[in-house]
């Protein structure tokens, strides 16, 4: 059975014992977290679609770590006119183990 959930303005497919990195997440290691936001299960018989989220149906999951992710460089320079500017960023991932999915 697989699901497919929303989290960071961002959809997922799922199924139990997959690994995936999403946008920070409030939580230490090991916590245990629920999806609520599921758009689609899928697995035995017909697929249920929700409009938006399938009603009663959440997904389980534990975080594994909070990590970021590589850093991205912006330069900008404005030839001939001693005009530049480097800025970095680096974004907050977390990494989330998904334990189960629920149905209603």
């Amino acid at each position: 059975m697989f699901a497919v959930i929303k989290t960071g303005g961002k959809q997922y497919s799922v199924t139990a014992e997959d690994t995936i990195t999403v946008m920070a997440l409030a939580g230490n290691p090991g916590d245990a977290i629920t999806f609520d936001n599921v758009l689609m299960i899928a697995g035995e018989g017909e697929p249920t679609f929700g409009a938006p989220f399938v009603a009663g149906a959440t997904v389980a999951a534990e975080i594994v770590e909070q990590k970021r992710g590589p850093k991205v460089l912006s330069f900008k320079k404005r030839r001939r006119q001693n005009s530049k500017r480097k800025r970095g960023h680096r974004q907050d991932l977390t990494l989330v183990k998904i334990t189960g999915v629920k149905t209603a």
